[in-house]
């Protein structure tokens, strides 16, 4: 079975590889979720000054766009703290250097980041880390820190401290929480990672016993209910988002193991740490119930693991997405690092895009983690730009959340002007937020060339703006240029044409 399987994705490979219409098709979709993570609990912006976090990010940015990236995943609640003007939360030690600090001079990084990601095509995911108070118990709260006013909400774990899931209190701070930032920030998702329960430390018990006698007599047992803990925090967080803005996603990026088949005859080949047994985190539930949008499963393995093989468990998700749209977290580094077992003289990075594009039910992937992107590690980042990532891509149309499509535009036309000569048009009319234009795709074709948009080589650009510089060259050469608007949920409007001589 391994040895057909081993033979088959060298087949796969080689098929991927091929040709140049091959990798047109199957190397270049037009639609495509490719997301990055920026961690602030790294500390890279503690206490460094505002003109340079800025500067670093900006230039970030610039690189991952230009590399083709379409959705940043940026962490603005890593200690229940906040990386933004929260009404509820102390300004974050990630950021000042001393929790409750004011930045000064005065700045807000998630709006900063909203605003910069939004100019450059691009979703903004807020991501928070929900129960972690205490990254090491060394950390200082703010004298405001909601652990003064409610101590016996919190846990000590190992060097950690946390918000006791089992605590209905709890949930309820943290969907306030949570409303405050989907109500005044312009968030295309919330986005939560990995650390549910906190992970099992040897030799330590999670002291959860009083909130147990209280409020677990329902359930057989400690784990049923701190499982049902944690499916009640997914189903208030998706009601809290979609009670106030229907067109906001929430996804979670879970650990990349759900059951192990020893465990369970239905889990992966696998051997390690289980999500829903060491983290509490029934993710399949989430999906059938319809309480999270996306899944991002953090495949941080190689291909060949003895404990966690990245063929294996790709294969699982791929199988197991119980219809929510699945994305596959890839780590940069392991990617690198390790050569392809069917080729030593190369990285995994060609068997793994071509595994993760050989599936219908996963429409993209998101990369851990930003910085190693920029500085192009293993030349990762031109990998991507010359063959993964070519062509521009639309993310994925997230129909179950709205499936009507914007009007088209209005007004297309060529015009000359003092920089060039330029493409315009009017956005169209909407009568609700659902409805209302907010990107628009560039296509160019030559004059009498077949018109097929699910081509994404014509695509010439992906912009929030209502207009696009044309490259005029003498004048003598026709193109057929279309512009279709995107809804927030990205379904593509009907297309409007204009015949322009370059």
């Amino acid at each position: 079975m391994m040895k057909n399987l081993k033979n088959y994705l060298s087949l796969l490979l080689l098929l991927v590889v091929w040709s140049a219409s091959a990798q047109s098709v199957v190397l270049n979709p037009k639609r495509e979720f490719r997301g990055v993570w920026i961690q602030t609990v790294n500390g890279q912006f503690r206490g460094v000054p505002t003109d340079t976090i800025k500067y670093r990010l900006i230039r970030q940015l610039d690189v991952l766009q230009k590399a083709g990236f379409n959705a940043i995943i940026f962490q603005v609640r890593p200690e229940a703290d906040a990386l933004y003007n929260s009404k509820i939360e102390p300004w974050s030690l990630f950021l000042t250097g001393v929790q409750g600090k004011v930045p000064q001079p005065y700045w807000d990084p998630m709006q900063f980041m909203i605003d910069a990601c939004h100019e450059r095509g691009m979703e903004f995911h807020a991501w928070i880390n929900p129960y972690r108070v205490k990254t090491t118990l060394g950390h200082q709260l703010a004298s405001n820190h909601i652990y003064y006013k409610h101590p016996e909400w919190f846990l000590t774990y190992g060097d950690q401290m946390f918000f006791n899931p089992g605590l209905p209190a709890c949930r309820n701070y943290i969907y306030k929480v949570i409303s405050d930032i989907v109500s005044r920030y312009d968030v295309d998702a919330i986005h939560m990672d990995d650390y549910f329960y906190p992970y099992p430390v040897s030799g330590k018990v999670l002291d959860d016993a009083i909130a147990y006698a209280r409020y677990g007599k329902a359930f057989q047992n400690e784990n049923d209910w701190r499982r049902a803990n944690v499916d009640s925090l997914i189903e208030g967080i998706h009601n809290t988002v979609r009670k106030l803005k229907p067109w906001v996603k929430f996804g979670v990026s879970p650990f990349g193991i759900y059951r192990n088949q020893r465990t369970d005859p239905l889990g992966s080949r696998t051997k390690g740490l289980q999500c829903y047994d060491d983290l509490y985190a029934d993710v399949l539930l989430w999906e059938r119930k319809g309480w999270i949008d996306y899944n991002i499963p953090q495949l941080y393995w190689q291909i060949g693991h003895p404990v966690a093989d990245y063929a294996t468990l790709i294969d699982w998700w791929a199988k197991h997405t119980e219809g929510c749209p699945l994305f596959i977290g890839q780590s940069v580094m392991n990617t690198i690092e390790f050569a392809d077992p069917e080729n030593p003289s190369i990285n995994q990075l060609p068997r793994k895009m071509a595994l993760e594009r050989a599936y219908q039910t996963i429409g993209g992937s998101c990369q851990w983690y930003a910085q190693v992107v920029e500085d192009n590690v293993g030349h990762y980042r031109d990998a991507l730009t010359q063959t993964y990532f070519k062509y521009p891509a639309i993310v994925p149309a997230f129909r179950f959340m709205d499936k009507k499509s914007p009007k088209k535009v209005k007004k297309l036309k060529d015009v000359w002007t003092s920089d060039g000569l330029m493409l315009f048009w009017a956005a169209p009319k909407a009568k609700t937020e659902m409805d209302k234009a907010v990107q628009y795709v560039v296509y160019r074709f030559a004059n009498h060339e077949h018109v097929d948009l699910d081509d994404p080589s014509h695509i010439v650009k992906i912009t929030n703006m209502t207009s696009c510089k044309l490259p005029y060259q003498d004048g003598k050469t026709k193109y057929r240029y279309i512009v279709t608007s995107l809804d927030r949920l990205h379904n593509e409007s009907k297309v409007v044409s204009e015949k322009v001589k370059l």
